[in-house]
């Protein structure tokens, strides 16, 4: 099967003779070839049986049913597929109407989530090509081009050209287990290449969120930008700021927890996408050498968890991407004459406050961010009890971890980081012989140890001065 599919990409102009035999494809529309099972490594073994009941009970129902983008892209790479997007000439209605355990979401684009345990196949309609006589209930776009509602149904040919990128407009056919390429992405596959379909520009505008997906395909996939793809990135970049700040959330997960976090970072930074999400982090780079430093430890951090299947939570991840400018303001703070403890949570509250006009952070998250930021002070604090009550923290593992991560980026000193290492995993006596060696006060600045000064009681007996 692999050599067949490697023979269909060393040579398609014979595959495509055979296609459409001597005719031409019509003028201005997408050029469809078809790729006959034995000719490619797409098996139904590699499908989710969840998806491969969505698509026969569309099937059985007299619809046409494909599996469409990532899923076929990765097989065709040679991973194994993971999300499984079904795309169909059935109405949302119509779908919902076959299976009982669906629901319609969205009114930007309506799309039927098919549930199946903990498991959810993406069901579409084929989309089509908005018209003058569509209401804006129905299609709607913005003065800038922004499409902010998009539910006109159409054909699979205008589907594929409705879709992003080359690489996602393939379509595996459920009826005879081909695969539909109509816009030359197994071609780019082989040269590893990330092409828009249509204008970039204009489909920038239409959703901006696009420029974040190119991005994050490129890293994550390994593949070359092309040049029309990637020229007006830098220019459109303020467009994101145009994005619903709950929609960037969702977004930035996928930039920097799907394990190449990384390489999305400093294509992020490349192309001037990264201040429009975090734009006081993008300040502090400049009066904080060591703030980007931090970050790219815990990108590394998380693309190491990712990779062995370990968990990985937001809450530390965003901890790390808004730790350069609590300092900056937290600094601030102090100098007025702030206490540092308020002075941290005053910075905490404002930074937060403003990320989320960019970026909206959900409680259950931005929540244990500031536990995390907040055992920043408490961990130079060991004598008496203090070590034991802060071990005893529920955040105190994050808190710990995001320590080293500060030594690493050379924040500050080694040695805290050893110590905390040392006293978690060693006995009751071995603890008590780390604890007397601790010789910082209170604030954790080396320095003689302070002794209490004690207040003399009054005697009860005492003549009152009265």
């Amino acid at each position: 099967m692999i050599k067949g599919f490697t023979r269909f990409l060393q040579s398609p102009g014979e595959h495509l003779k055979s296609l459409f035999g001597t005719q031409d494809a019509p003028a201005g529309g997408p050029v469809l070839r078809i790729i006959p099972r034995e000719e490619h490594p797409v098996s139904r073994q590699l499908l989710s049986d969840s998806a491969l009941k969505v698509l026969y009970r569309l099937h059985n129902a007299g619809f046409e049913a494909f599996l469409v983008g990532g899923c076929i892209r990765d097989a065709l790479l040679g991973r194994q597929p993971k999300d499984f997007d079904v795309a169909t000439d059935a109405t949302p209605e119509e779908i919902r109407d076959l299976f009982r355990n669906s629901r319609l979401i969205g009114r930007r684009f309506r799309i039927v989530h098919v549930r199946f345990g903990r498991e959810v196949i993406e069901v579409t309609t084929f989309r089509g090509k908005p018209g003058e006589d569509h209401g804006q209930h129905i299609a709607h776009q913005s003065d800038d081009g922004m499409l902010l509602r998009d539910n006109v149904w159409g054909s699979i040919e205008e589907d594929a050209l409705r879709r992003d990128f080359t690489i996602n407009a393939l379509y595996y056919n459920i009826a005879d287990f081909s695969i539909h390429d109509f816009a030359d992405g197994v071609r780019d596959i082989e040269s590893r290449t990330l092409r828009l379909i249509g204008d970039p520009a204009t489909r920038y505008r239409e959703d901006p969120v696009r420029m974040l997906r190119a991005v994050r395909f490129a890293a994550k996939l390994d593949f070359e930008l092309d040049g029309t793809t990637e020229a007006p990135l830098e220019e459109l970049a303020p467009q994101l700021l145009q994005v619903p700040p709950a929609r960037l959330f969702d977004e930035t997960l996928k930039l920097f927890m799907s394990g190449h976090g990384v390489a999305t970072y400093h294509l992020l930074r490349d192309y001037g996408l990264f201040p429009m999400l975090f734009p006081e982090t993008a300040e502090a780079f400049e009066e904080l050498p060591w703030a980007e430093a931090v970050i790219e430890q815990a990108l590394a951090s998380t693309d190491q968890r990712v990779q062995r299947d370990r968990p990985v939570t937001p809450a530390f991840l965003f901890a790390a991407l808004l730790w350069g400018p609590v300092q900056l303001h937290q600094r601030a703070h102090e100098a007025d004459g702030m206490p540092p403890i308020p002075a941290l949570q005053a910075a905490s509250q404002r930074v937060v406050s403003r990320q989320l006009q960019h970026i909206s952070i959900p409680k259950r998250f931005s929540l244990p961010m500031r536990d995390i930021w907040d055992l920043q002070q408490r961990l130079p604090k060991r004598r008496g009890k203090r070590a034991f009550q802060t071990r005893e923290h529920p955040r105190f593992r994050a808190a710990y971890d995001f320590l080293l991560l500060r030594e690493a980026a050379g924040e500050i000193e080694p040695g805290l980081g050893e110590w905390w290492n040392a006293f978690q995993n060693a006995d009751e006596h071995e603890q008590r012989r780390l604890l007397g060696k601790v010789d910082v006060d209170p604030a954790g600045s080396p320095g003689p140890r302070k002794r209490r000064r004690r207040r003399r009681r009054k005697p009860q007996n005492a003549p009152s001065d009265s």
